[in-house]
């Protein structure tokens, strides 16, 4: 299994599309916890967040040949596991609170719409309007979103105050929001997986 950490994650998805259990192994264990965190830091859900993450690299270990080589798996697993929330939410009309509006809003957005709509361009889109942003915004936005660094880390890292980092992420969802408005699945998303503070 040690010559599996070693190789990229090209390499290992290369080996997964010739049905390596190996390379299958090793994606499993470089990203299943990080997608676990994300979709439980939403549903709040243990099991239903476990559920999903076993779905999810089921799903990838049958239908690898639906993996793009151009898509890196880090991307591809983080908007498909969007996707499986979304559609959670549709399902169960989750209580929550806040997944009950979101719930609510991603209801009036049809399937057909949601299944017109590649993850490749989902990702695509979402990171071409991130780009957009200025400079020092994109990349607390980046830190805070991407790497998942707190306000205090950031503004450590970058030696800016708290306040500032604060500010410059309220700033970018506001500007993403606006920009993104008008493909309604990918708002939902938005709603669903970038934290409101």
């Amino acid at each position: 299994m040690d010559k599996y950490k070693l190789l990229s994650d090209s390499e290992l998805v290369s080996l997964l599309k010739k049905r390596d259990r190996g390379a299958f192994a090793q994606i499993y264990d470089r990203y299943s916890m990080m997608i676990y965190y994300k979709i439980n830091q939403m549903l709040r859900e243990e099991d239903v967040s476990k559920d999903l993450v076993q779905d999810l690299f089921t799903a990838i270990w049958e239908k690898s040949d639906l993996i793009k080589d151009d898509v890196g798996i880090s991307s591809y697993l983080y908007v498909a596991s969007r996707n499986r929330v979304l559609r959670y939410i549709q399902r169960a009309k989750t209580k929550s609170d806040y997944l009950n509006e979101i719930g609510k809003y991603s209801l009036r957005v049809s399937d057909e719409t949601l299944e017109k709509i590649d993850e490749k361009d989902l990702m695509l889109l979402i990171t071409n309007e991130i780009s957009k942003l200025p400079a020092k915004m994109r990349e607390v936005f980046e830190l805070s979103r991407l790497e998942d660094l707190s306000h205090r880390e950031i503004a450590e890292r970058l030696n800016l105050s708290e306040s500032t980092v604060k500010k410059q992420v309220q700033n970018a969802l506001k500007i993403l929001k606006v920009r993104l408005s008008h493909y309604n699945s990918l708002g939902i998303i938005l709603l669903i997986f970038l934290r409101s503070n």
